[in-house]
This record gives structure tokens, sequence and C-alpha cells, in this order.
């Protein structure tokens, strides 16, 4: 059987998605005056869930965010498409998200620890 996919990977990918997608709000935030900016967004999840259906482990180690700039997400107001009201909802859920994966990590590396000192 070939090599598989560790979940503690996913957990690490999905961290640092979340990462890249606060850098990117926090972008777009401070960018609300700026004429002509288009708000950017991170693409990640679809990506994943492409590689994962595959079921090839190297598919899946090689996904990596991708900053977009999405087509008429918003119309364009006062000189650019940022919302601030989406992009505080978009940096709560995004937190939000990370704080998820940080303790599924964290009992993840208890669980391999209990596993190592063998003290079920």
């Amino acid at each position: 059987m070939g090599q598989k996919i560790d979940p503690s990977d996913l957990l690490r990918m999905g961290m640092r998605a979340e990462a890249l997608r606060q850098k990117v709000i926090a972008n777009n935030i401070a960018n609300l005056g700026t004429p002509g900016y288009e708000r950017k967004e991170v693409r990640f999840e679809e990506l994943l869930a492409r590689a994962l259906k595959i079921g090839d482990p190297e598919a899946v180690a090689n996904v990596q965010p991708e900053v977009i700039t999405p087509r008429a997400s918003a119309p364009v107001q006062e000189n650019n498409n940022v919302n601030l009201e989406q992009e505080i909802g978009d940096l709560l859920k995004n937190s939000s998200k990370f704080k998820i994966y940080a303790a599924l990590a964290k009992k993840l590396g208890s669980h391999k620890r209990l596993a190592i000192d063998d003290k079920f």
C-alpha cells in the first residue's frame, strides 16, 4: 500500500491557509479607501477537496492556498469593492476556524504522545 495522508499534515495545511487568509483580510481592510483596489480572497478548501477526492497523498501534500481576486464579488462602491462589514465577518469566521484547527492539532498531538509513552 502507498503513502497515507497524515491528519496532522492536513491540520497544518489548514492553519497555514487560515493564517494567509487573515493577512489577506487585513490587507483588504487596510485598502478600504484605496481607489481602484479589488478585494482579495484565499482559495484553499476547494483545492484540498479536489485533491482528497483523487486520493493521491502526493496531490494532497502539494495543495497550496491561492490568493485570488473574485469576479464581481461586490459592486464597486466609493472607488473599490471592499465592504468593511463583510471583511469583519470574514475575519471573525477565519479566527474561529484557526482556533478549531489549533485545538484539533493539540488534541492529536496529545494522542500521539499517549501512544508513544504507552499510557492509554
